[in-house]
């Protein structure tokens, strides 16, 4: 590991912000550390319409966070989810178009007692943007 990645891995586990039951914003860089130090998991909570419009973050899994109607069904979401953890541990990194959804869905996990969730900011746009690749759904 790199003097760069154990810098931003300490970062994230010292950070006050990231303290458990609370939301942790991730930059794309900051993603990536935690997806290979600590297997993070990566959930991309879209609709399929985007997944297919922009791709998704190789190695994510794709589980919708709102219905079309707005709705968001926690205990059948946080059900889902823990089907896809590896461990009752694992880090949950949120990623939507903008980061708002995720940002959203994470404050709801971390208000019912979920650890280690955090929400890629600016989403899949920043992830983009950033000019990092993304895999055809």
């Amino acid at each position: 590991m790199s003097l760069k990645s154990i810098i931003v891995v300490l970062s994230l586990l010292l950070s006050p912000a990231l303290l458990a039951n609370s939301l942790g914003q991730l930059n794309p860089e900051q993603l990536q550390s935690l997806q290979q130090s600590q297997n993070a998991l990566i959930v991309d909570v879209r609709t399929p319409a985007e997944w297919q419009a922009s791709g998704v973050i190789a190695n994510s899994q794709k589980l919708q966070g709102f219905d079309s109607n707005g709705k968001f069904d926690a205990d059948k979401w946080l059900s889902d989810l823990q089907k896809l953890k590896s461990s009752a541990e694992q880090p949950v990194i949120l990623v939507c178009r903008s980061g708002h959804r995720s940002s959203k869905i994470g404050e709801i996990l971390a208000q019912r007692g979920e650890n280690n969730i955090y929400h890629l900011s600016n989403g899949i746009q920043g992830w983009i943007q950033s000019g990092l690749p993304v895999k055809a759904d």
